[in-house]
């Protein structure tokens, strides 16, 4: 069972969300939010694997709380849930350590989806924007953040490609022939060394440093 709150300042959307993901036997709405805030207050008690998320709330706003969750309770996913598809409020999202990004037009099934796909470990950010994230990445690279600058091994780069590319560890440890603990340790030390607590913040130093060629992507 995954365990989600919802984090909307409006009423009607955290109700119309209740009843799609109330379809999915899978998944439990444990709590509600309309403000950073008070999400933060409901963490504790509610402990759940999921937060999914908007980003233009009052009080605090979506940024700021998911800045607060990855500091406070790094174990705990954030999905954010927008209408806003303008490169700052994407990026500021991404680098806040969202783990990924969909509009609030995304299909019910498409939304069960990456819900699940995010606590397995993958990073949905919606089409509409995806070229968005790479060209923005892409453009502020800057000539002397290289990949030596991490010291990453071959074996790194190879699976730090894999994480930008959207695959999850069990995909990626099938694809390497290695174990999915492996993939795990792996990935840890990836984060600690490119400064990041979260895949799409992985991806996106990645492509922004030429670690990952815009090919890969």
């Amino acid at each position: 069972m995954i365990r989600i709150i919802l984090c909307d300042d409006q009423f009607v959307v955290v109700e119309g969300l209740k009843k799609i993901l109330g379809t999915d036997p899978a998944i439990q709405v444990v709590g509600s939010a309309s403000d950073g805030s008070e999400l933060i207050k409901l963490l504790p008690a509610h402990k759940p694997d999921l937060v999914l998320i908007d980003l233009k709330m009052p009080v605090m706003n979506g940024i700021l709380a998911t800045r607060q969750i990855r500091k406070e309770f790094p174990g705990i996913h954030v999905l954010v849930l927008s209408t806003y598809d303008d490169d700052e409020w994407v990026f500021d999202a991404l680098r806040a350590g969202a783990e990924g990004y969909l509009l609030k037009d995304t299909p019910p099934t498409q939304l069960i989806t990456a819900i699940k796909g995010t606590v397995e470990g993958k990073a949905y950010i919606d089409p509409k924007i995806t070229g968005k994230v790479i060209e923005r990445a892409a453009s502020s690279s800057q000539p002397e953040e290289r990949s030596e600058v991490f010291d990453l091994t071959e074996r790194e780069k190879e699976i730090l490609a894999l994480i930008a590319q959207g695959f999850s560890n069990a995909d990626i440890a099938e694809r390497l022939y290695l174990s999915e603990g492996t993939i795990r340790n792996y990935t840890k030390n990836l984060f600690q060394k490119l400064g990041v607590t979260a895949r799409t913040q992985a991806a996106v130093v990645a492509i922004k440093n030429g670690l990952v060629k815009i090919t890969e992507i």
